[in-house]
């Protein structure tokens, strides 16, 4: 019964919006469009302003059908290519030392890159995790999700003509098949960990009779790794926030509110170019389903979102998503090791790449029961696999394709319990924390990820002399492999073992406000700090980012303040406040007019004459809107500052952890690094052609189709909650591409009735595609400061001037 009201309630919903809600021209030609065949699979795809689709289905397959298609719409080019990645085959079309995009693995060229997902396609890693029961492996919704995306990719591609440059005439964009679409969420999956040491696991090769020593990256030691160096290295690798994701995001609790419901601000920063984008979209099964929100390329489900009752966003979470496991071998072969004193054979893979105009590649990986023998996590963390020693690489969530269990959960969601509820059901979020509030007033945080279970019992018990520096340091866990009492053990109630258990996760429910701008949990709610968690999660008491301090700031006086509405939240996002500015500008315009005949010496040993620059930093509006003036000087004296000065002379204040939103404070102006930097800031602007007081939109813009558009926001270091990371090209006239930050932005509240009140923005628009009308019409909306209203409720999608209707199916 429950199935023919879904049937009837889609046809009816088809019939209404393909005749009744279009002007006469639009209806005309939408029946003139061929009707889905009754025996595939079809969807409708209503499309409102800018492009965002609203699909609607009868059941979970033909909603990944049309979810499929409408991706392929925008973004064929960019899906194909991560497609060619995760089949293994960037060296057969691209050639072996050209570069992946980098969004499904740290591979730096595209052999690596194949060797690894060439080896994880033939030992059918892929299928054997769709092959496990659920909760364990993905349910039945999902599997019908992927199959029915698989073929709606494959039925555009079938129907229709590729007028994307970047692949157009491509032999490389074929078909793909389910297993597909399921190993593009395996990478996504283990970015963190094996994604991480990709070319670690692909060069690793036992050392010969001549060599102690292999594979350790060039430039390198040959020495067992120094402890002190190899930590700091682990710092600077799993610091997320230089990495090239983070985010921000609050939920605020009715207690703060003007109407007693929640509200929720989502701002992640995602890369602006290549797989890793957000895509805007609606999914409905009538009785079902209903969710809106931003979706990764390649996946069937909302990743960021909101549901009629409930709105969620995540940020990149702390939690080291890998550890290592220090092998002792067998002094006579190399690739056997011994765990209580017995020896273990290592597995060998051996892989073969086509290459392009060449002949093929053919390496072997060495595989042991933590994992894959890896010699490096990045060049500058090297791991060296010598005649005694080696290293192996533990990522669990290499056994997790569960995280669109997840993001289903969450989009059937009508509360923060239901949304707590389907992390605990589901364990499948690899490597971020969840920020959640709802109609009813709830708000939530929570860093509910995949993480080797590595207590800090297990981890002074168990790790290696290395280990006992990167631990406490890092986070990274180097265990003793030779020893069966160091394996991870299990929590009761974890769905895999080797991870932690729910109860085990950082969680703050209804606190007035709950906060992460990828920090660890501890500063979720400054007035109620969270403690107890193992090291392997984060930090406790240690000094804050900027972007933290600023947030923490910021999202404090609001709560402080009351009566908040989806305004606030709006001008929260675009204040474009720069905390470090707020700390520093005044201080160093004042030295700067206190230095003598107003010059400084920079770098190159010459006398720069620096007054002007007094005044503008002066005057300064220390924010990051394109019509700041002293900006881009800021911006650019600031980097070279943190690099001319270290950072324990850099305050007069130092951190303190009885007051970590507040400290370190007062600049150093006296540290001999800062005239230096005044001076070689003024020499690079105005060498550059760039007057000191320019506004800041004026050097800080994307170029699309020939025209400039503004940007606003700025770099991590000034701690702006509108995160940018714009690359640096004076000779092009400044700041004039944008790498990563701000991305599918949403602002989410209720007030009363049936419609969340919702505001969206997805900052680089919806398609890839420079010949689509919706290449670039967001990313002007995010240069104005400007927002979409959702259309999340079926009378405003009926009503937007710009509705376009399109029923698809697998039959032409």
């Amino acid at each position: 019964m429950r199935t023919r009201l879904r049937r009837l309630v889609i046809t009816a919903v088809a019939l209404l919006t393909a005749t009744t809600a279009l002007p006469a021209a639009a209806a005309q030609q939408q029946n003139r469009q061929e009707h889905p065949s009754h025996g595939g699979l079809s969807a409708v795809i209503r499309y409102t302003e800018y492009g965002i689709p609203h699909i609607v289905a009868k059941d979970y397959a033909n909603l990944g059908f049309g979810t499929g298609w409408a991706q392929a719409a925008d973004q064929v080019c960019t899906l194909a290519d991560g497609f060619v990645t995760v089949r293994g085959e960037r060296s057969r079309f691209f050639g072996p030392d050209a570069a992946p995009d980098g969004s499904l693995s740290s591979a730096t060229k595209n052999l690596s890159s194949d060797l690894y997902f060439r080896g994880v396609r033939e030992t059918g890693t892929v299928e054997k995790l769709l092959a496990e029961p659920a909760p364990l492996g993905p349910g039945r919704d999902v599997k019908a999700l992927m199959r029915g995306w698989a073929a709606g990719y494959n039925a555009w591609l079938a129907q229709n003509r590729i007028t994307d440059p970047a692949c157009q005439g491509a032999d490389w964009v074929r078909p793909v098949t389910p297993v597909d679409v399921a190993a593009r969420n395996f990478a996504l999956a283990v970015l963190g960990g094996q994604g991480r040491g990709v070319e670690g696991i692909t060069a690793a090769q036992p050392p010969t009779t001549t060599s102690t020593v292999t594979s350790a990256p060039e430039g390198s030691s040959a020495a067992a790794p120094d402890a002190k160096s190899t930590a700091a290295a682990a710092r600077e690798l799993f610091d997320t926030a230089d990495a090239d994701m983070g985010s921000n995001a609050v939920a605020f609790s009715g207690a703060t509110t003007a109407n007693g419901r929640g509200l929720l601000l989502g701002n992640p920063h995602y890369p602006w170019q290549g797989g890793r984008r957000f895509w805007q979209m609606q999914q409905t099964i009538p009785g079902e389903l209903n969710v809106e929100g931003g979706a990764l390329l390649g996946s069937a489900t909302v990743s960021i979102g909101h549901t009629a009752h409930v709105a969620w966003s995540h940020t990149v979470a702390t939690g080291i998503t890998l550890n290592l496991h220090q092998l002792t071998l067998d002094p006579a072969d190399p690739t056997t090791y011994l765990v209580d004193g017995k020896p273990e054979r290592m597995t060998k893979r051996t892989v073969t790449v086509d290459v392009l105009d060449g002949t093929p590649v053919t390496r072997t990986q060495w595989w042991t029961r933590y994992g894959p023998v890896v010699t490096s996590l990045g060049a500058q963390l090297p791991l060296p696999w010598t005649s005694t020693t080696a290293y192996a690489l533990n990522d669990p969530n290499a056994a997790n394709l569960r995280a669109s269990d997840t993001a289903l959960g969450f989009s059937k969601a009508r509360s923060t319990t239901d949304v707590l509820a389907a992390l605990q059901r589901t364990q499948g979020l690899p490597w971020v924390n969840t920020i959640a509030a709802d109609s009813g007033g709830h708000s939530l945080f929570t860093q509910s990820q995949v993480l080797p279970r590595i207590t800090d019992e297990l981890a002074q018990r168990c790790s290696t002399p290395l280990g006992k520096v990167t631990y406490p340091s890092a986070g990274v866990a180097i265990l003793d492999g030779s020893r069966g009492d160091c394996a991870l053990g299990s929590d009761p109630d974890a769905v895999q073992p080797g991870i932690f258990g729910p109860a085990k996760m950082p969680v703050l429910k209804d606190a007035p406000y709950a906060e992460n701008s990828n920090d660890s949990a501890w500063l979720a709610n400054a007035d109620r700090p969270l403690t107890g968690y193992e090291r392997i999660f984060g930090t406790i008491g240690t000094q804050r980012t900027m972007r933290t301090r600023g947030a923490a700031e910021d999202v404090a006086a609001m709560a402080a303040k009351g009566r908040l509405s989806v305004r606030d939240l709006q001008a929260q996002q675009f204040a474009n406040r720069v905390p470090a500015g707020d700390l520093v500008a005044d201080d160093a315009a004042r030295a700067c007019a206190a230095l003598p005949g107003g010059t400084a010496t920079g770098s190159d040993g010459k006398a720069v004459d620096v007054s002007e620059a007094c005044g503008v930093l002066g005057a300064w509006d220390h924010s990051m809107n394109t019509d700041s003036r002293g900006a881009l000087l800021f911006d650019r004296f600031w980097r070279k500052l943190a690099v001319a000065v270290p950072a324990a002379q850099l305050w007069k204040v130092p951190f303190s952890a009885a007051d970590p939103v507040r400290t370190p404070n007062t600049l150093n102006t006296d540290a001999p690094g800062f005239t230096t930097a005044l001076a070689d800031t003024v020499t690079e602007l105005r060498t550059a052609g760039i007057a000191l007081d320019a506004k800041l939109g004026a050097n800080q813009f994307v170029v699309r189709n020939g025209r400039r558009i503004p940007v606003p926001g700025g770099t991590e270091s000034l701690g702006v909650w509108n995160k940018v990371e714009p690359v640096w090209n004076p000779a092009a006239g400044g700041y004039t591409e944008v790498t990563t930050g701000s991305s599918y932005i949403q602002a989410v509240g209720w007030d009363g009735s049936r419609c969340p009140v919702a505001r969206t923005l997805l900052t680089y628009s919806q398609s890839a595609n420079p010949n689509s009308p919706h290449y670039s019409d967001q990313t002007r909306l995010f240069s104005g400061e400007k927002w979409v209203t959702s259309r999340f409720c079926e009378k405003d999608i009926l009503s937007s001037p710009g509705l376009r209707v399109v029923r698809v199916s697998d039959h032409r």
